[in-house]
């Protein structure tokens, strides 16, 4: 990748930091209720997919996450479901990461905007006959 496309999408982030940061903590409780078993790399690389979603949507990382069957954490659950997430040792960074998203490096994931388990026995429908970028913990890593 191009310096002049390193600091486009650095700046793009940098611009975007207000609106990604939320009270409510919507972006941290889902890095930790999707990959907080997988260690700060894995919470990394789900952060990494939220915020290039948001780039590539023109939302905010909350907005993304609250999407309609985007992440499975929230479907029919509320934030006083996953509150109590916050209060795990992993919380520390999930919380890091949803303050610093404008210093995540996205070339590093290529670009992913969407994962799966790798131990679901079906693959989504979006999933089949693709191959994934790359896997990281239990987590498939794939640009669509």
């Amino acid at each position: 990748m191009t310096l002049k496309k390193n600091l486009m999408v650095a700046s793009t982030l940098l611009f975007l930091k207000i609106s990604l940061w939320s009270a409510d903590h919507t972006v941290a409780l889902t890095i930790l209720a999707e990959a907080r078993g997988e260690g700060e790399a894995g919470m990394n690389a789900v952060a990494c997919v939220i915020a290039q979603r948001a780039l590539e949507r023109g939302l905010s990382m909350r907005d993304v996450c609250l999407e309609r069957l985007q992440f499975s954490c929230w479907n029919g659950k509320k934030h006083k479901d996953l509150a109590p997430l916050l209060k795990t040792k992993q919380a520390k960074h999930a919380l890091w990461l949803e303050s610093h998203a404008y210093l995540l490096d996205l070339t590093a994931m290529q670009y992913a905007n969407h994962y799966h388990a790798v131990w679901m026995k079906k693959k989504p429908y979006w999933a089949r006959g693709k191959a994934p970028l790359l896997t990281i913990g239990q987590h498939a890593f794939y640009r669509l």
